[in-house]
C-alpha cells in the first residue's frame, strides 16, 4: 500500500512555521510522505503542489486569522482541478465560531494549538483509509 502523501502549507503572510514543521515531522514519523511547501504560499501554489505531488491530504497551518479568506479559495481551486478527494485539514488559531463555517466548505479536520500529535495522525490515517475503501 502506498504511503499517505501530505502537503503541509503555510498560506498567507504568517511567518511562523515552527508548528507546521513539528506536524510535518510527526506525520513523517508515522510513516506518511510529507511535502512542506514553505512560508507565504498562495492558494494557487498550494493546490498546484497537491496536483503535482498527487497528494491525499493538504494541511494548512494558519496563525494569522486569515482562515476564512484562504480556506474557501483553496477549496474552490481543488474543485476546479477535480481534486475533491483531497482531505483538507487546518491547524492554528481558529475561533470556535468559525469551525462550522470551515466544515461547511469542506474542511474536514480543524486542530488548535495543543492538539495531541497522535490525534492528528489518527484523524488523517482514518480518513484517508476510509476514502480509499470507498473508491
Amino acid at each position: 500500500m502506498r504511503k499517505i502523501r501530505v502537503i503541509i502549507a503555510k498560506p498567507g503572510l504568517d511567518g511562523h512555521d515552527r508548528g507546521a514543521k513539528v506536524i510535518a515531522r510527526a506525520l513523517r514519523d508515522a510513516g506518511m510522505e510529507v511535502i512542506y511547501t514553505g512560508l507565504r504560499q498562495t492558494a494557487d501554489q498550494i493546490v498546484s503542489a497537491a496536483l503535482q505531488e498527487d497528494a491525499d491530504v493538504i494541511g494548512l497551518s494558519i496563525l494569522s486569522g486569515a482562515h476564512l479568506h484562504i480556506c474557501p479559495r483553496v477549496m474552490t481551486l481543488l474543485q476546479q482541478h477535480q481534486l475533491d478527494n483531497v482531505l483538507v485539514v487546518v491547524g492554528g488559531i481558529i475561533p470556535d465560531q468559525d469551525v462550522a463555517k470551515l466544515h461547511a466548505i469542506g474542511i474536514r479536520g480543524i486542530f488548535i494549538p495543543g492538539t495531541p500529535m497522535q490525534q492528528i495522525v489518527d484523524f488523517i490515517s482514518g480518513h484517508v483509509r476510509a476514502h480509499a475503501q470507498e473508491a
